[in-house]
Order: C-alpha cells, then sequence, then structure tokens
C-alpha cells in the first residue's frame, strides 16, 4: 500500500510538471518556461504532510505565466466568434457591451479565479471543495464543462486543416463555380449581388463541399470522410501536444507566437487599402444604439467574455495555481485582459474591412454579406483570399494561423480533464493502464467519438445547438454559481484577506464592490432576462425541432446538473441537524491564516527548485 502511494506520488509531480511545461511552451515565446522539478524518493510521512501544504513547481519567469494564459486565452473565437457576435449583433453596438463586460465581469472575474489559483495552490476541483464545499459541484462543472468545449471545439480546428489542404491547389477550390459540388444554375463567382437566389461559389464550397449539408438536424446523413480523417489529425496533433510536449528551438517557438499576429496585421494593411474596406470599418465601429436594449446582445457579450478570457473552465485557477504565492496577479489580469480584447477588435478590423471589400465588389449592403454561423470565417475570409494578389501564399498561411490559435486554447481545455481525473482517481488509474500517456489517449479518443456527430452531413445543425447552449446558457449559470460560492459564501472579506497575504494590501474598492454586487446581480439578471425572452436556437433560416431543443438543454445541464448533485452529498455525508449540516457545507476549510501557506524552497545552485506533493482534499 505504501508502495502505490509513493509511485502515485511520483506520477503526480511528473504529470503536473509536465502540464505546465507543456502548456507554457505553446502559450509563449519562450524557449523554456518551465524548469522542472527534480523528485526524490520520499517516506510516506512526507506524504502524509502534504496534507497541510503541498508544494507545487513555480513559473520560472513572471512572463511566463502571463504569455501562458494569454496564448490559452487568445484562439479562434477572437476569429471566429468575436466578429460573428458583432455581424449579428449590429456591428458598433457590440462593442459597446463587449467593452462593459470585460471591466465589470471579465476583469474582476478573472482577478478572482487567479487569487483562488495563486492561494490555494489547487486545481478548481480542490480549491472549491477547500473554499465552499456546499458549491464543490462548481469545480466539478468546470471539467465537464470543459470536456463538452473541446469535444465542438476541435471541429473548427478539423474544418481549418480541411481548407488548408484544399489552399495548396493551383486554383482554390471556393473561387469559381466549375466544380462537381456546384449548383451552377445557383452560383456565382463572387458574392450574388442583387440576385437573391443566387449563392456564391465560397458558400457553396461550405455548404455543399465541406458541410454536404442536409436539409435539417433531422436528416443526419452520412459521414464525411474526409472531415473525420481532419478531425482525426486535429486530435492526433492535440494528443502529441500533450503526450510527448515540445522539443523544440526558441526560434520555432517564438515563430508560432508571433505568427498569427504577422499574419492578422498583414491582412488589415492589405485590407484597408481595398475599395469599400472604410464602410466595413465604419460598420464595425458605428453602434446600431437600439441594439442595445436587446436581452441577447448582453447575453452574448458576456458569454464572449467568459468564453474568450476562459472565465469558469477552470483551467485560469490551474494555471495560476502554478505562480509564487506573493505573484502581481493585479498586473496579469490587466495584461492578459487587454492584449485578448485587442486581439478581438484586430481580428473584427480585419474581418469587417473585407466585408467591406466584398459590399464594394458585389453592390451589396454591408449587413447582407457574411452568412450566419461558423461560416463567417470559413465564407468571408476564403472570399476574400481568393481576390487577393498571390492568394496561394496567403490563403495557406491563415489557416495555419487558425489552426495555431487554436491549439492552445485546446489541449488546455483536455489538459484540465486528464489532469483532473489524475488528481483524483490517478492510484486506480495507473492500477489499469500503468501509464499516463494511455489516459491522454483515452481522453482524446472519447473526443473524438463524441465530435464523430458534428462531421455527419447534418453535422452543422448539431455544432451549432452545441455551441448555442454550451456557449451561452451552461456558461453564463456555471459563472454565477461560482461568483456565489465564492463571493457571497465564502465572502468578500475573505477574499480580500487572501489578496492581502499575497501582496500585502487588500483588493481595490472597484474590485470588491464587482464581487459582492455588479457581478452577481448582473449575471442574474441576465440569465433571468434570457429565459423571460429565450430565442430558441437557429441555423440561419432553419429553426430546430422541439425535440432538438430539449436535446439541447440537456447538454446545457451536463455540466450545470453536478453543483446540486454535489451540494445534496455534502449535506448528506455530514453530521447533525439539517441547520448543522448546512453550516458545516457553507464554511471553508481553507487556511486564511499563514502569510504563504506553501513557502517556495530556493537552492543555491538553481534559480528555482520545485517539488511536488500531491494534496490530499
Amino acid at each position: 500500500m505504501v508502495s502505490n502511494k509513493l509511485n502515485f506520488i511520483e506520477y503526480s509531480v511528473y504529470w503536473r510538471a509536465r502540464f505546465i511545461y507543456t502548456h507554457s511552451i505553446f502559450s509563449s515565446s519562450l524557449p523554456a518556461a518551465m524548469e522542472l522539478a527534480e523528485e526524490n524518493s520520499k517516506p510516506l510521512s512526507d506524504a502524509k504532510a502534504s496534507d497541510t501544504g503541498a508544494q507545487r513547481p513555480t513559473w520560472s519567469g513572471q512572463l511566463d505565466f502571463i504569455l501562458a494564459t494569454v496564448g490559452y486565452a487568445v484562439g479562434l473565437g477572437n476569429v471566429w466568434r468575436f466578429p460573428y457576435l458583432c455581424y449579428s449583433s449590429g456591428g458598433g453596438a457590440f462593442i459597446i457591451p463587449y467593452i462593459a463586460m470585460v471591466f465589470i465581469c471579465g476583469i474582476p472575474l478573472l482577478f478572482m479565479e487567479f487569487a483562488v489559483g495563486q492561494y490555494t495552490r489547487l486545481g478548481p476541483v480542490h480549491a472549491f471543495a477547500k473554499i465552499c464545499p456546499l458549491f464543490k459541484g462548481v469545480g466539478l462543472a468546470t471539467v465537464v464543462i470543459s470536456f463538452v468545449f473541446c469535444t465542438f471545439y476541435n471541429v473548427l480546428m478539423g474544418w481549418a486543416f480541411f481548407y488548408l489542404f484544399n489552399s495548396f491547389r493551383g486554383t482554390l477550390p471556393w473561387s469559381s463555380c466549375n466544380n462537381t459540388w456546384n449548383v451552377v444554375g445557383n452560383c456565382s463567382s463572387g458574392f450574388s449581388g442583387n440576385a437573391t437566389h443566387l449563392q456564391s461559389s465560397s458558400l457553396q464550397f461550405f455548404d455543399h463541399k465541406l458541410l454536404e449539408k442536409t436539409s435539417g438536424i433531422e436528416e443526419a446523413g452520412g459521414l464525411q470522410w474526409e472531415v473525420f480523417g481532419c478531425l482525426l489529425l486535429s486530435w492526433i496533433i492535440v494528443y502529441l501536444c500533450i503526450f510527448k510536449g515540445v522539443k523544440s528551438t526558441g526560434k520555432v517557438v517564438y515563430f508560432t507566437a508571433v505568427f498569427p499576429y504577422f499574419i492578422l496585421f498583414a491582412l488589415l494593411i492589405n485590407n484597408v487599402q481595398l475599395p469599400g474596406a472604410k464602410a466595413g470599418i465604419l460598420y464595425f465601429i458605428t453602434p446600431v444604439w437600439s441594439k442595445l436594449f436587446e436581452v441577447k446582445v448582453w447575453v452574448n457579450a458576456a458569454a464572449q467574455v467568459f468564453n474568450s478570457l476562459g472565465i469558469a473552465f477552470g483551467c485560469m485557477i490551474s494555471m495560476a495555481s502554478y505562480n509564487k504565492f506573493n505573484n502581481n496577479i493585479t498586473r496579469d489580469v490587466l495584461v492578459v485582459s487587454l492584449v485578448n480584447s485587442f486581439t478581438s477588435i484586430l481580428a473584427g478590423l480585419v474581418i469587417f474591412s473585407a466585408i467591406g471589400y466584398m459590399s464594394f465588389k458585389h453592390n451589396l449592403p454591408v449587413d447582407n454579406i457574411a452568412t450566419d454561423g461558423p461560416g463567417l470565417v470559413f465564407v468571408v475570409y476564403p472570399e476574400v483570399l481568393s481576390t487577393m494578389p498571390g492568394y496561394q501564399f496567403w490563403a495557406p498561411l491563415f489557416f495555419i494561423m487558425l489552426l495555431c490559435l487554436g491549439l492552445d486554447s485546446q489541449f488546455g481545455n483536455v489538459e484540465v480533464v486528464v489532469t483532473f481525473l489524475k488528481d483524483e482517481f490517478g492510484v486506480k488509474i495507473l492500477r489499469y493502464l500503468k501509464r499516463e500517456e494511455l489516459l491522454v489517449l483515452v481522453v482524446c479518443f472519447v473526443g473524438l467519438l463524441l465530435g464523430i456527430p458534428h462531421v455527419t452531413q447534418g453535422g452543422i445543425y448539431v455544432f451549432q445547438l452545441m455551441d448555442h447552449c454550451t456557449a451561452v446558457v451552461s456558461l453564463i449559470c456555471l459563472a454565477f454559481f461560482e461568483v456565489v460560492a465564492v463571493c457571497w459564501i465564502f465572502g468578500v472579506s475573505r477574499l480580500s484577506l487572501m489578496v492581502k497575504r499575497m501582496r500585502g494590501e487588500s483588493a481595490s474598492l472597484f474590485f470588491r464592490l464587482c464581487w459582492l454586487l455588479l457581478c452577481p446581480l448582473l449575471m442574474l439578471c441576465i440569465l433571468a432576462s434570457s429565459v423571460v425572452q429565450y430565442t430558441p436556437p437557429h441555423y440561419g433560416e432553419y429553426m430546430y425541432p422541439l425535440w432538438a431543443e430539449l436535446v439541447g438543454w440537456v447538454v446545457s445541464l451536463v455540466s450545470i446538473v453536478w453543483i446540486p448533485l454535489c451540494a445534496v452529498h455534502e449535506i448528506y455525508n455530514s453530521k447533525g441537524s439539517l441547520l448543522q449540516r448546512i453550516k458545516k457545507a457553507v464554511a471553508p476549510t481553507l487556511d486564511l491564516d499563514a502569510t504563504n501557506p506553501q513557502p517556495e524552497k530556493q537552492k543555491t545552485d538553481k534559480p528555482v527548485l520545485e517539488k511536488l506533493l500531491r494534496s490530499s482534499v
């Protein structure tokens, strides 16, 4: 028994240290972001000592954590979802609620997650169990929603691979109507102009070649083997990133980190010189004031902030748990939030300058150019690229950029799931799988299987339904319970004390006001209003049947249901009367008296020496 526990401790040290190393490599431009801990054999008494304060490896430099979190936050959503939400929400009207949500909800909640992770030095599941045992299900819910999200997020990477492979042809296949998948009498080389019965060749490539779209979710159709192969390839890459890490030179890592911004700036410089670009940019930055009174716009803005910053996904708490105890999280929060928002607005300028060019070229209003759903980035972008000089060069680079952006976020979400399984069931899992690499393989394989419905001929309807239910409903609800657990039950005073222990000064009045009132009340209002003014999910003009809506609600509840289940479990296992059990369930078990509950030990021969013993929670 002692031998088994020691083996698990050694496996846990290696796993967590490698998670930090691999994630920081992909999320920063530094060639080596972590110095891995050297693990020596420890007697069982040392393992027991970890109950009071387990030491964890820390980032080797202050910049490492910032770059890692920026790399995780900046993903496909900045290039695809943010411009699409701007398009569907009246252009610049969406920017106002988005910026408001960044400062009222995004920055304070990201600061809260950084503080929780950095002080507790634990992942989201165990951290919430210590902060508020009654709401320990919030931590588990973040793991579940991360896994659900990554099952269909990887489909976007599969689509990017499909376009990448097709972009190496001498003539881009979406630039003409002379293809087997085109409906010749209904196709135009470019957008359809005033002929509403026509479709652009780019849209037909997306609908009839990539998706092979059926008439609705009722008609699943067959499996698209080419797209499935691209999805399989993307999962293989994610697996290799987690399984082996990245043994690359500093130049390669620097290139992959800078590359997306290089392409975005290059596209923006090119697009602003095109005729009509000004009209598209003005549409992007000019608000339609009537849209500000639509609840859906505010709900989407909040969901985009949570999606983009990674709030309520658990990954930010996990990465912050590897910070040094006195790390300046205020600076980190501002840098991550502002860089992330800057990237979203930069991508919006690139998208809408291209839309303006298309509207000028085809004599259409700006708001009639883009297609609904994810087709914005897979229809408009390819159409613009096909008209650019040197498209054989720009088209592959653009889709490689999408893959680089998506990789960080994707394997970061997968790592949250794998790390939880290792921490919670490590001994039992290793008893059967023997090696942690097989556990990663199992998680990725399950994710691949759950992604298969998205690559059928009716998969776009499944994708849109999952995105609607997971990216909006579940995320807002989960974030609300997270705020309730930390800010209302655990208390703003205790949270401020944690910040004071780490930084020497309490959180500012602005953060305390947001935690206590603005964040929870605003999210509660959004939840209530979204229920009252509920709009059924749709894809373009297609409306989902009732049974599909019910399936969407079940998907939403898959993550949220763990919150009440774990609360009932906690009360049931406690002793005493019901009132005594509830009081015990809301009482934190976190030590708030120590100035540094887990001090880092230093050695003279190395700038950083970390050791990690698994904590028993």
